[in-house]
């Protein structure tokens, strides 16, 4: 898929990938072969017909294409741009084995823009299934596709909000150079189409608890909160001014769009030189997010090697295509600041790979005595965020993991008969198509108690 010249994206927040032209999209949909037993379908967590929707965009029938999609999945626009296909759908795409697999996320995505490009049609409200009410907490990938699908099913969804804009990490949590956010606006608006209320400004556990939830004659409750508690180092200057939670640095450059200041009030005080500590995708936004944002210098420090990355492939290439710098195998042990107490150096030591861990990966192994310093002036902590522990705290009859994750069944249900949880809260910080696939779970579990 054509992207833009590193040389000039850096230069702003505009959108790296451009996306297939009409004629693109059709000779690449024409490669599928129409599998009897179509492996992809397999391994979409929403379970799109993948080949049904091929089979349309071959043909050059789009409307027909993003109508299929729209089957299983109300955020096809937001998945052709953010979801991992390579190790999904395309992962097991036939063609794959001896070549390069159907371009899937693309083709997505090309049905989704033409669809917002062409202004279609809304999606159709179902018959209200007997008034019967239930609340979806949380609004982003696990919220909106657990309230877009129960919504079909024909019941009265409300979906409740903390923040004053809806799309959770979708919003503030992924930069405009990889999902601009009028595109996250549109899916939101699609779901709504469908019947869904939407109630921002609502803090689950403090505005409304889940026992006043019941209250208001809602019959069933998916959280769907995310993972909104950064985790820490652990290490000595951990709190120098200057070190930010990349959640923290993302929220105030997204969502608050400090990337337009001063048309937007919200400063940030950048570096020149850069720290960003962990090597998945929130780590890539934030270097890439710092890079724009006038840093000189931009380094990725991370314990393992290339090969253990967690990042997507294309954002870590499009990263070093950017400038970003990569330092492997180093872990940080102290965050040095000055006399004002600000970063100005962090104190690395050297690892080496060891067995693999509980992960697979495997484990970084200290080298003793091989300490060393890098002068910085700003670090960004980007390691993984643990579930929202709000609703948890507030509801103690909801059994949660000892690392604060919510337990439930192969249902989705939870501890508390009528609830129900998937994506973050029930995960820790995972992929936005994972989240979906929860919600959409929790639907079809939600529907099944509803019946009985």
């Amino acid at each position: 898929m054509p992207e833009r010249p590193a040389n000039d994206r850096i230069k702003d927040f505009n959108e790296v990938a451009l996306g297939f032209s009409l004629d693109e999209a059709v000779a690449e949909a024409k490669r599928c072969i129409q599998c009897k037993n179509p492996k992809c379908v397999g391994g979409c967590p929403v379970e799109i017909d993948i080949p049904g929707f091929l089979k349309y965009l071959a043909a050059g029938e789009i409307e027909g294409a993003i109508k299929k999609i729209k089957e299983k999945n109300s955020l096809p626009a937001v998945c052709g741009r953010v979801c991992p296909q390579e190790d999904q759908c395309e992962k097991v795409c036939i063609l794959g084995i001896k070549g390069k697999p159907v371009a899937i996320g693309a083709l997505e995505r090309f049905a989704a823009d033409w669809e917002r490009e062409h202004k279609a049609k809304a999606g159709d409200k179902a018959k209200d299934k007997d008034k019967v009410k239930v609340s979806v907490v949380g609004s982003g990938p696990a919220g909106l596709t657990c309230a877009g699908d129960l919504a079909r099913m024909g019941y009265l969804v409300t979906m409740f909000e903390s923040l004053h804009l809806p799309g959770g990490v979708l919003s503030y949590g992924i930069p405009e150079f990889r999902l601009p956010k009028e595109i996250v606006k549109l899916e939101v608006e699609f779901v709504k189409s469908l019947g869904v209320e939407l109630m921002c400004n609502a803090l689950i556990g403090r505005t409304l608890t889940i026992d006043e939830l019941f209250e208001q004659g809602y019959k069933a409750i998916f959280i769907g909160s995310g993972a909104g508690l950064p985790n820490q180092l652990g290490v000595p200057g951990e709190n120098s001014q200057g070190v930010y939670f990349a959640n923290e640095f993302l929220f105030r450059v997204n969502m608050m769009k400090a990337y337009q200041f001063p048309e937007y009030l919200t400063p940030v005080l950048m570096g020149k030189k850069v720290a960003v500590f962990g090597a998945g995708n929130v780590a890539m936004d934030a270097a890439r997010c710092a890079l724009r944002l006038g840093a000189d210098k931009v380094s990725i420090l991370y314990r393992r090697s290339r090969a253990e990355m967690p990042a997507r492939k294309e954002e870590i290439l499009r990263a070093e295509e950017e400038g970003i710098e990569f330092a492997l195998l180093v872990a940080p042990t102290e965050i040095i600041a000055d006399d004002k107490g600000r970063v100005k150096q962090v104190e690395l030591l050297k690892m080496e790979l060891g067995e693999p861990d509980a992960s697979g990966r495997r484990r970084p192994v200290p080298v003793a005595g091989s300490e060393f310093k890098l002068d910085v002036d700003m670090a960004i902590v980007a390691i993984g965020n643990s579930p929202n522990p709000l609703i948890p705290r507030a509801t103690p009859e909801l059994k949660t993991e000892k690392w604060g994750g919510v337990i439930i069944n192969n249902e989705t249900a939870t501890s508390i008969p009528g609830v129900f949880a998937g994506g973050d809260i029930v995960r820790g910080a995972a992929t936005v198509i994972s989240a979906m696939g929860d919600g959409k779970a929790a639907a079809k579990s939600i529907d099944n108690y509803l019946k009985r």
